[in-house]
């Protein structure tokens, strides 16, 4: 592997708090959603305001800020797109994510100075359409989940060297063709495409004979389960550099609506692996950096597509998460040998993991938790508590979560 330019490690934001997280533990650039337009409705997404405030932040550790605006609009949303457009590049954002071609137009109209963003909802899996969009005026593409390496690289070779490549790397996995599912507005009324997916394949199903309502007779496929449409969760951080080497510029985490840890944890673990690649080495994960991405919550993980179409991407026997940590604080200050935090899980006195933007992973004791007027007390039990501790010095921003019981 030569030394080359560094991969971009993109990374989710679905409030300000995330956002601040990513760019804290080093992202090189965020994905963020506003109020309207982008294909997320969960996350609490960004006013014009905080998108503004979330800029400066990013900007001022030099992240680059992408914002979704990948929905296919309505014609009575187009007439509201100019006037959103604007407001959104007067913030300073660096690109606009787009799938729809009329928002394409629009924003080369009314921005053109940000970059465009083809989104992985425009389902690019040749290179005559990467062509397509790079003539229509796209600086990058984000490839379908569903190409291998071997398709991405060749996509690489028949497109213009200045067109840029985002693939996802990391988070949960479509059960449908990049993500165009009729599935969840089929049977809840809410509509995938526009955001609003209540993840239907993640249920169990059965079936039920119309002349016999309420017998339920059980799906299995052989021994594995009744899961049927339920798909592993994505992780390529043991392969980045194959993706490297196929002509991948920037690594994609999934996750607009997962919190700041998520966000913090998994930014971390890719940035360091980008880094080792950005170096020209023979690529070696150190097992501390592989381990951040089993601390968090995930599904079983695969490696999709990358590989062909023979690997393991459903899940049958449960879409449930493995939770191996609990995230239990967030270190607010540091002063004078004391720690400041704020609760997320309920926690005593006892050893603790925490994920620091700079040391990384590390562990402290802690002998005796004190409430805010430093008096002693047993345990942190209520929500969002301010609890202090003595310890060795930890950075505002650090995350402390403990191991969970086996």
């Amino acid at each position: 592997m030569a030394i080359g330019k560094m991969p971009e490690v993109l990374a989710p934001a679905g409030n300000l708090a995330a956002l601040y997280a990513a760019v804290d533990y080093g992202a090189d650039a965020v994905y963020v959603g506003g109020q309207e337009f982008g294909m997320r409705a969960a996350p609490d997404n960004f006013t014009i305001e905080q998108l503004s405030a979330g800029v400066q932040y990013a900007h001022a550790h030099k992240t680059r800020v992408y914002l979704t605006l990948n929905i296919l609009p309505r014609n009575d949303e187009v007439n509201r797109l100019p006037d959103f457009i604007r407001q959104a590049a007067q913030t300073g954002v660096d690109a606009f994510i787009v799938t729809d071609l009329g928002a394409l137009a629009l924003v080369k109209r009314c921005a053109p100075r940000c970059q465009l963003h083809i989104s992985v909802q425009a389902g690019i899996v040749n290179y005559a359409a990467a062509r397509f969009y790079h003539d229509l005026g796209a600086n990058r593409i984000v490839v379908a989940r569903e190409l291998s390496i071997e398709e991405i690289a060749e996509i690489r070779a028949k497109t213009p060297a200045a067109l840029e490549i985002e693939a996802f790397v990391h988070g949960a996995m479509c059960m449908s063709v990049s993500g165009r599912c009729l599935l969840s507005e089929y049977l809840t009324g809410r509509d995938a495409n526009r955001g609003d997916c209540a993840q239907p394949c993640r249920w169990e199903y059965a079936l039920m004979e119309q002349t016999r309502p309420g017998q339920y007779m059980p799906i299995v496929q052989d021994h594995r389960g009744n899961y049927i449409l339920n798909a592993r969760d994505l992780c390529m951080i043991d392969h980045l550099d194959k993706l490297y080497d196929a002509g991948v510029t920037s690594f994609k985490i999934e996750g607009r609506a997962k919190t700041a840890y998520y966000v913090a944890a998994v930014t971390y673990a890719y940035k360091q692996a980008a880094q080792l690649l950005g170096a020209g080495s023979t690529y070696r994960l150190p097992a501390q950096i592989r381990d951040e991405v089993y601390k968090i919550s995930h599904r079983v993980y695969s490696t999709g597509f990358y590989f062909g179409r023979q690997g393991a991407v459903q899940e049958y026997a449960s879409s449930g998460y493995i939770r191996q940590y609990e995230w239990i604080a967030v270190v607010e200050d540091y002063q004078d040998g004391v720690a400041t935090v704020t609760q997320r899980n309920r926690f005593y006195p006892g050893i603790y993991d925490v994920l620091d933007p700079v040391r990384g992973s590390f562990e402290i004791m802690v002998d005796q938790l004190y409430d805010q007027n430093m008096q002693p007390i047993e345990c942190a039990r209520h929500a969002a508590q301010i609890v202090r501790f003595r310890s060795e010095p930890l950075r505002r921003g650090a995350f402390i979560r403990a191991r969970k019981p086996k």
